[in-house]
Parts: C-alpha cells; structure tokens; sequence
C-alpha cells in the first residue's frame, strides 16, 4: 500500500514538473511575440507618421521654389529622403515582424553612433526558417553587434563611428547571411569557446554570452553553417543556411 501511494506521489509530482515546464516556455514564447509585436508597430508607426505628413513636405518644398529659396528646398528634400531611406532600408520586402526587428536595430545603432548598414541582395524573410525563429536569429546577431561596437568605442576613446554591416545573398542553393562589426580584440581562449559554450562573449566580463550560444542552435536547427573571422578589429560572422523548406516552416 505505501509503495503505491509513493508511486501515485512521484508520478504527480513528475506530471507537476511537466505542467510547470510547459508553462515556462508557454510564457517565454509569449513574452517574445509581444515583444516582436511592439517593435512591428513601431516600424509601421514610423511609415504611417511619414505618410501623413508627406504633403505638408511637399507644399514646404513648393513654398521654397516658389520664394526663390532652391538651395534650402534642395538640403530639406535632402534629409526628407535620407529619412526615408533608413525606414526602407529595413521594411523593404520583409514580413512584419523581421521587418519590426531590423527597424528596432537600425534604430538603437543610429542612437549608439553606429554605422550601420543593410545590404540585402533578397530580404531577409526569404530565408527558409520561421519567423519567430528569424526574428531571434537576426535579434541575437544585431544585438551582439551593437555591443560589441559599444565595447569598441569604449575601449578606443575615439570619436570614429564603429560599423556594423549585415548582408544576404543566395548562391548555388545555399543563402549566405553575413555580418561584419566593430569589435575589441579577442584572446585566444574567447575564440576557441565561441559559439560552441553558453556564457562565452567577445564583449567583456558585463555581457552573459548568451546570444552566440542561441545564434548556434539555431543554424544548427536549420541544418546550417557558421564560421566566423576576427581581424583588424573587425568581427565577421558568416553563416550559411541551405534552400531546404523543413516542416517548422510549412507550419509557420
């Protein structure tokens, strides 16, 4: 009898645990869709305000010309249309939610003085992973990025702006997704752990390493490729993922 009430006891308790997992993760996924959602609607905030006040640029531009004022037309519709440039450079073919995390990114660079750059041969969102994974995948990247650069800064006391560069092509059935940042110098023994140890970071003793161990898993998941490069204070990861359409992504 009590080696059956100890039996009924440890099956509650492991289906108790069970319960307790699921709900973590449960909330985990849920904590990073509203996240994914708040960012999303910033970036088409950001398209809807230039959108309203489209016409109020152009009569400015009208009254300029019209006064005789060519070169103050001709500087304002210049910063009217790099402001435009840095909303598209992030938007531009790409669903809601990437499109939502390259606009937050863009954005947190620009406010670190950070050159940073999208060059985009195809959008992101082509690539054949789901959209919540995308989204954590690029996150971890431009955010390992940023503060890295923020690190390189810190440690150069310089007034040069750090860079940071994220491409995508697609060759021979492989996509190619590259980014290249500003980075510190790396001992020996953060190279030879990095993406391969949770915990392990280019960006000194503040920063948890967490990043590059989900960056890892996730190429993993994919069925991909990482390599990276550290030289002349530049960080290059490279990461290629093959054209294979798995069933995660049919059922996004």
């Amino acid at each position: 009898m009590i080696g059956l009430l100890l039996l009924f006891l440890a099956a509650t308790m492991a289906f108790a645990f069970f319960i307790y997992r699921k709900a973590a993760r449960c909330e985990k996924e849920l904590s990073q869709l509203r996240k994914e959602r708040i960012q999303m609607n910033e970036a088409f905030l950001q398209v809807r305000s230039e959108r309203h006040d489209f016409l109020k640029h152009i009569a400015a531009i009208q009254f300029m010309l019209e006064t005789q004022k060519s070169a103050e037309a001709a500087a304002y519709t210049d910063t009217l249309i790099d402001g435009y440039k840095e909303t598209n450079v992030s938007i531009q073919g790409e669903k809601g939610a990437v499109a939502g995390i390259l606009h937050h990114m863009f954005c947190r660079a620009k406010n670190s003085h950070i050159d940073i750059t999208y060059d985009l041969a195809i959008p992101l969102s082509s690539l054949p992973i789901p959209e919540t994974h995308l989204v954590v995948l690029i996150g971890n990247i431009l955010e390992n990025s940023i503060e890295a650069c923020e690190a390189w800064k810190e440690e150069k006391q310089t007034q040069k702006q750090p860079l940071i560069t994220l491409q995508l092509s697609k060759r021979s059935g492989l996509y190619l997704l590259t980014c290249t940042n500003s980075s510190p110098a790396l001992p020996r023994r953060i190279t030879d752990r990095l993406f391969k140890k949770e915990g392990v970071t280019t960006k000194g003793r503040k920063y948890k390493g967490t990043g590059t161990f989900i960056i890892m898993r996730c190429v993993k998941k994919y069925d991909g490729f990482l390599d990276f490069v550290h030289k002349d204070e530049l960080f290059s990861l490279k990461i290629k993922v093959p054209d294979i359409v798995t069933d995660d992504v049919v059922k996004k």
